[in-house]
């Protein structure tokens, strides 16, 4: 537990409790500035998100396996941003970084475990996608609620396993130097580049965990989208192409802006201040854990057409009283493409 790390080292410093985080090094006049497009970009995924998991939860007939895997992704978007935005806010805002040992390891473990949990499910909606359009017939019996259930716990645990020797490796080091941490958020290199004993076994464990859960998502993810892609170009229908292009092209583009900031700002903090400054890799790091939360409910929902079709729904019901929604019967057929 991170409060057992205060009594080896009382003797230390009198803030020997809490870590002191810095906000952006070397930015710290531009704080506020910062914080206006942070502000913005938390309120978009907040709301989007919160969007997204009312309307599937409201509507029973987006309770098919596509939307529920929206729905938890949701959910882990708005934990993800939950996690560090309000506390980076109040940095910009007030200049007040102190944050308690216990705080700042719980932190770290649901940034890093979310992520963790994030790649699973894009790896899970790719396959959700591979089987709906190259096994349409076989779509209900392959993602049976069991499966999908069975999915959802592997993410998780695979998430919890490799989260947990990491904590485990950083919770007792000894920390008997400075406490201020050149970070926005307790991320896990700049936290044990304090450590007064050797850090590397820990940062170590986190760059190859790292490239083993991104290694194998983004292979598993490449494979299902080429695999669609030979698929779509084999279609006889225009139409149904253009459809299935346009999903796949906004699926890429999550995946692009979700892994690519990802391993660049692991890999910097690995090369050091020598091949980037310091600045640059806060920041990329700062906004990676805002950005893809709110692209995501504009990306995967709103181009979700039966998800855009119950938000529109609903504001029309909210500013004119009538439902503008066909109530004719959706075909299955129909949907494959156009989600």
């Amino acid at each position: 537990s991170p409060v057992m790390l205060g009594s080896p080292f009382n003797h230390t410093s009198s803030n020997a409790a809490t870590f002191i985080l810095v906000g952006v090094p070397g930015l710290e006049a531009v704080h506020l500035w910062l914080a206006i497009p942070l502000s913005a970009m938390y309120t978009v995924a907040l709301l989007g998100n919160i969007l997204i998991l009312t309307v599937i939860w409201a509507d029973s007939g987006l309770h098919e396996p596509m939307y529920y895997f929206l729905c938890v992704l949701a959910a882990v978007d708005i934990v993800m941003s939950t996690s560090v935005a309000p506390k980076m806010l109040t940095i910009f805002f007030s200049g007040n970084g102190i944050i308690g040992f216990a705080a700042c390891f719980i932190q770290m473990y649901i940034v890093h475990a979310a992520t963790a949990v994030e790649t699973g499910l894009l790896l899970s909606m790719a396959f959700d996608r591979y089987v709906a359009i190259c096994k349409p017939l076989h779509y209900q019996t392959i993602l049976t609620p069991r499966t999908m259930l069975g999915i959802g716990v592997a993410i998780m645990i695979r998430a919890i396993m490799v989260m947990t020797p990491l904590s485990w490796l950083i919770v007792h080091l000894p920390y008997c130097r400075s406490h201020v941490i050149l970070h926005s958020y307790c991320e896990h290199m700049a936290v044990a580049k304090l450590a007064c004993a050797d850090h590397m076994p820990s940062s170590l464990y986190s760059l190859i965990a790292s490239f083993i859960i991104v290694g194998f998502d983004v292979t598993f993810i490449a494979t299902s989208y080429t695999l669609i892609l030979w698929a779509v170009f084999n279609l006889s229908s225009q139409d149904a192409r253009f459809k299935a292009l346009s999903t796949c092209g906004s699926h890429v583009t999550v995946m692009v802006l979700y892994y690519l900031p990802a391993m660049v700002s692991i890999y910097m903090a690995w090369l050091g201040q020598d091949m980037v400054p310091l600045h640059a890799q806060v920041l990329l790091a700062d906004f990676y854990l805002v950005i893809p939360p709110m692209l995501n409910p504009l990306i995967y929902g709103l181009k979700t057409k039966r998800i855009r079709e119950r938000v529109w729904n609903a504001v029309v019901i909210t500013f004119t009283g009538s439902n503008c929604l066909n109530s004719k019967k959706e075909k299955r057929s129909k949907q494959v493409f156009a989600i």
